[in-house]
């Protein structure tokens, strides 16, 4: 599978609190566990889905949101940061909708990412 390309791509600098304005989206039962802020947006996980907020434009009024069931995640991989020169870890997820990659920056957690992914698509 290493030749198949990425529809979507996101980089995670930080975890940060769950924004409030996240509760507008959830459906009855779902709650946020979890933040991460890329650079201008924020990616958001649930009991039930991952939710990407893609702020666009000068003005960040335009907001496109990305919402991944985690029924749709067929496989995913994490890789660590390899150390010198090698700062990013990554995850890559495979869904029914195509490839997704998920850079993560130094400081955010690579097994803690990869826990939330394990809980959200292996509990009964």
């Amino acid at each position: 599978m290493a030749g198949t390309q990425s529809i979507l791509e996101w980089t995670l600098v930080s975890e940060c609190p769950i924004p409030q304005d996240i509760n507008a989206l959830l459906v009855t039962g779902e709650v946020a566990v979890a933040a991460y802020k890329t650079f201008r947006d924020t990616a958001v996980f649930t009991n039930k889905r991952l939710i990407v907020k893609d702020v666009q434009g000068i003005t960040g009024k335009k907001v496109e949101i990305y919402s991944l069931p985690y029924s749709s995640i067929n496989m995913w991989s994490t890789e660590n940061a390899g150390g010198f020169l090698d700062f990013n870890a990554e995850v890559e997820l495979w869904t029914r909708a195509g490839h997704i990659k998920v850079k993560l920056q130094k400081g955010v957690d690579i097994r803690k990412f990869d826990m939330l992914i394990a809980n959200a698509l292996l509990r009964d």
